[in-house]
């Protein structure tokens, strides 16, 4: 059995737009990916640290647990032997209450992929790949999450190009979700059900060819 660790934000949650609750997991994107994969004959398990407002590496001023970047080695070491890490974070790092650009996000993508490689996992435990998915722009913010992310859509341009340029520099997996989905019609900044349907079915190719099972 091969387990894969999802690590992001309520994109990967499942949250459903404008409402708080949350998409089984057969329809949130982890789920379709899982399930493509053991149809496939692949032997994984899914393994879901998805935590609605994560930045990459800093802290809500409102939520307490929100920086991406505090206890990640520790979850690798918890969850080890891993045969992935998919990293899908970034998006809330363009909340109205930062002043961030795609380059700040770019960096802090290669903070977090450094945690993960420098993890005090157990001798002879592999170091696990690192496949990172840029989210979706931001389109207008619509709804309650409105005021949140105010400036989101301005404030996120180039963020794939500047994850695709870090991976490329520090060797590690890129996928562009923005080739595949969009940011939800409904609020304009998560993941409308049937868009997760084709991310999970876009990551479970890119993950198989990944895990060498």
């Amino acid at each position: 059995m091969h387990q894969i660790l999802v690590y992001s934000d309520s994109l990967s949650w499942g949250i459903i737009p404008t409402t708080r609750q949350r998409l089984p997991f057969d329809q949130r994107w982890p789920g379709v990916m899982e399930n493509r994969l053991l149809s496939s004959g692949k032997r994984v398990r899914i393994i879901e640290d998805c935590l609605n407002g994560r930045r990459t590496v800093w802290d809500d001023p409102y939520k307490p647990g929100r920086n991406g970047l505090v206890g990640l080695a520790q979850r690798i070491e918890i969850h080890s032997p891993l045969a992935l890490v998919v990293l899908m974070l970034g998006t809330n790092d363009f909340q109205s209450m930062h002043e961030h650009n795609a380059w700040h996000s770019s960096q802090g993508i290669a903070a977090l992929i450094c945690a993960i490689r420098g993890a005090p996992i157990e001798p002879n435990m592999p170091v696990p790949p690192v496949l990172v998915v840029a989210p979706p722009p931001i389109c207008t913010p619509k709804g309650p999450i409105a005021p949140k992310f105010a400036g989101g859509e301005h404030k996120c341009v180039g963020l794939a190009a500047a994850y695709e340029k870090v991976c490329q520099e520090i060797d590690c997996h890129f996928f562009d979700s923005s080739t595949v989905v969009t940011s939800s019609v409904v609020d304009g900044v998560h993941l409308d059900a049937e868009q997760h349907v084709v991310l999970g079915k876009a990551l479970a190719t890119v993950a198989a060819t990944l895990l060498h099972v």
